[in-house]
């Protein structure tokens, strides 16, 4: 039997960025639509051009290479032309492959939120729908409260949807925008809106958290019939977040109940690295990811010591219920390292790093990466300082530079203007060659001034770490109080396109940031003559 295609719609750069506290650079976006695109997401949405000076940055070109790029944005004012719509000129300007209209179907909401009548809501669905399709763009419309409005009147939330259908919307998303939904209505109106004239193929679901259920009512609306289902990284969202794709792509495609029926664009290869597209986006957001996240979480497949353990190690899928490595993540079960080992060895593998599995490297290994993760190093986040460590261990590292010293000033005082000011200022040692190099900078930040520092003169190799550039650097406080032990994550990248993140952990700040910058530069210079890079490549 043919199985049916699901495409998957992420809108974590734009309903995503309503989450409380999250607010994404341009940067930031082009990052995220990257990770997006090579995972194989079908369609991005990149946010709402002209809303703000961010969006309309980020649709300055497309974002992605695979996926659609989508711009999201209102249908027409009432009373006003297409042409004369400053919101949908910019839309359809957008350097956007589709265009993700929302309009209200409350008839409620047309009311008080809009002002407008009901005829009016349905001619600016239709106006929009058509002036996208005319621009060559594909259009969907985003059914904003179809549920609710379904509840309160279904004959007019249904023209909503079967107007932008018959306009030419290639989706109609139904969205369950107060979050409040069952499963079981979810259902049963799904059915009665196919019923209705719109087919399931042309059907999207868009499901708020709010009861803890988006997950759910996304797999009910799927199968009621709905063949686009929308969703954010890890559940991110305004209020309790939206549906999970992270949990739900992975039951698409390793479930029976719904990969005997269905594919989507994400190939089993790809989705080995599900864990780690999860954990690289808490990075991004400098958070701690959840343990407990199902599929993806570092203790979704732990079991303590105990009969749980003692019947895994006969046989793991007598507490399993997937495979963890088709999830990219891993078994932890406290009484045996074997799973453990082979993770390592994959990973690796994977950095073109040879090692038999009995080396008793491989096992001072493990065990120095176990002990450094307890006092606090994350090494999940940080693939860099992973793969210098490991080599490190198992076959030696060239020592391009030597640190013998640094020191680190912070002066607060009223300039000659009388202006209150902080100046950072740093001096560094670094042995070349047997020669000592003494740099000193100031900086925005001791931290700045250190890598300054650092960088001003290594010598013959000062040349190869011209295009190094700090992209992003994130401080987490482990155990609280202003004597708390300090994890720094760096990401650097240079023109290559390459990015790497490396870690330091100290009771002082100053020595994790040094630790981390200095993991940052070795790199380059091992990734310079090929002996390291390929993760950071890829």
């Amino acid at each position: 039997m043919t199985k049916q295609r699901l495409f998957l719609f992420d809108t974590t750069l734009r309903d995503g960025q309503q989450t409380p506290g999250i607010d994404f650079s341009v940067e930031d976006k082009i990052a995220i639509a990257k990770l997006l695109d090579e995972f194989g997401i079908d369609y991005v949405e990149g946010g709402y051009p002209g809303a703000n000076p961010t969006d309309t940055a980020f649709f300055q070109k497309k974002r992605t290479e695979s996926a659609k790029f989508v711009a999201f944005g209102m249908t027409k004012r009432a009373g006003v032309s297409a042409s004369n719509d400053p919101g949908l000129a910019a839309l359809v300007q957008s350097k956007s492959d589709a265009i993700c209209f929302v309009a209200k179907s409350w008839d409620y909401h047309v009311r008080v939120a809009l002002g407008c009548t009901n005829e009016e809501n349905l001619e600016s669905i239709k106006t929009s729908v058509e002036t996208a399709v005319a621009a060559g763009k594909e259009a969907m419309v985003d059914c904003e409260h179809f549920f609710d409005g379904f509840k309160a009147n279904p004959d007019y939330a249904l023209a909503c949807a079967k107007t932008a259908y018959e306009a030419g919307a290639r989706w109609v998303v139904l969205c369950d925008t107060n979050g409040g939904t069952q499963p079981s209505e979810v259902r049963a109106i799904v059915a009665k809106v196919i019923a209705g004239g719109i087919p399931g193929d042309h059907l999207g679901i868009h499901a708020h958290d709010d009861t803890g259920q988006a997950v759910a009512n996304s797999l009910a609306a799927i199968e009621a019939g709905v063949r686009q289902i929308q969703g954010t990284l890890n559940g991110i969202g305004e209020r309790c977040g939206n549906a999970n794709l992270i949990t739900i792509i992975p039951t698409l495609s390793l479930k029976p109940a719904c990969a005997d029926r269905f594919e989507t664009g994400i190939s089993a290869e790809a989705l080995t690295g599900i864990s780690r597209l999860s954990r690289a986006f808490d990075e991004l957001l400098n958070r701690a990811p959840e343990a407990q996240a199902p599929y993806v979480g570092a203790s979704a497949f732990a079991t303590k010591a105990g009969i749980h353990a003692s019947a895994l190690a006969k046989e793991p899928a007598t507490y399993e219920h997937v495979p963890p490595e088709a999830v990219g993540n891993r078994r932890r079960v406290m009484v045996s390292d074997q799973g453990g080992k082979a993770n390592f060895l994959a990973e690796l593998k994977r950095r073109g790093i040879e090692v038999p599995k009995d080396d008793h490297r491989l096992d001072s290994l493990i065990a120095v990466v176990k002990e450094r993760e307890a006092e606090g190093y994350a090494y999940e986040g940080a693939d860099a300082s992973f793969e210098l460590l490991a080599r490190k261990m198992l076959h030696g590292l060239p020592e391009f530079f030597n640190v013998t010293s640094f020191r680190c000033m912070v002066e607060r005082r009223f300039d000659a203007n009388g202006q209150l000011k902080t100046v950072s200022e740093a001096i560094v040692k670094v042995l070349v060659d047997g020669e000592e190099k003494m740099s000193v900078a100031e900086g925005h930040g001791p931290v700045n001034a250190l890598d300054i520092a650092l960088r001003k003169d290594l010598g013959k190799y000062q040349s190869e770490i011209v295009d190094l550039e700090l992209a992003d650097f994130k401080v987490r406080i482990l155990n609280g109080g202003t004597e708390a032990i300090t994890r720094v994550l760096i990401e650097s990248h240079d023109s290559t396109g390459a990015r790497w993140w490396t870690v330091g952990v100290s009771e002082n700040i100053i020595d994790a940031s040094f630790q981390a910058l200095m993991d940052s530069i070795v790199y380059k210079l091992m990734k310079n003559r090929e002996m390291a890079g390929l993760v950071a490549a890829e």
